[in-house]
């Protein structure tokens, strides 16, 4: 049986990270990027709106989770987070706002 060195494994973990580093970003991850989703809002700590890892785990449970979201996200809301108000974003299609929901419903 042949075994591997330390340093071997230890390059092969190496090459392996770097890969994962360079993967394409989730869909819903580059357009909350690019839409600048993430100038208020953190995937794991509040920031000036609530991370978005909260907001999959409060609606998770409900049927309806993707197109309520999605709904919230395209049409904005206030006083559901506190008294920041979430701005309407008008420039979405809903095919990207319920890309935008699905992806956050995948980080709870």
């Amino acid at each position: 049986m042949k075994t591997m060195s330390y340093a071997a494994i230890a390059l092969a973990g190496t090459l392996a990270i770097g890969a994962a580093a360079r993967a394409e970003p989730a869909p819903g991850l580059a357009l909350a990027q690019q839409q600048n989703c993430m100038s208020c809002h953190s995937v794991t700590r509040p920031f000036m709106g609530p991370a978005l890892h909260d907001v999959a785990a409060k609606y998770a449970a409900r049927p309806d989770a993707e197109s309520y979201l999605a709904h919230k996200i395209i049409d904005g809301s206030t006083g559901v987070w506190g008294q920041v108000t979430m701005p309407a974003n008008t420039q979405l299609t809903p095919d990207q706002a319920a890309i935008l929901a699905g992806w956050i419903l995948t980080l709870k």
